[in-house]
């Protein structure tokens, strides 16, 4: 059994034992999240998908840990004109099990 989810403005597709990093969600470390807006459930048999979501269908997830990725080095230039601009990002990730996909 699968399920395709929306968070943080990205869709995830997902199983019951994965673990996925999601955007930074405000919740501590060994804390419960549902998901409620599930796009598309689908088993073995049968697929079933939502306009936009699936009604009753939900997935339930466990906090691993919150953390911030890798840096990422942003250098912008300009040739002969002496324009150099270096700015660096890491980006806040929560990382997610995914234990329970139910159907009401």
């Amino acid at each position: 059994m699968y399920a395709v989810i929306r968070t943080g403005g990205k869709q995830y597709r997902v199983s019951e034992g994965d673990t996925i990093e999601v955007e930074k969600l405000d919740t501590q470390g060994g804390s419960e999240v549902r998901f409620n807006e599930v796009l598309l459930v689908g088993t073995e048999d049968q697929t079933h998908l939502g306009t936009p979501t699936v009604p009753g269908a939900s997935v339930v997830a466990k906090v691993l840990e919150t953390g911030r990725g890798p840096k990422v080095i942003v250098y912008k230039y300009k040739r002969r004109k002496k324009y150099r601009r270096t700015q660096g990002h890491r980006q806040a990730f929560t990382r997610l099990a995914i234990e329970k996909i139910a159907m009401e």
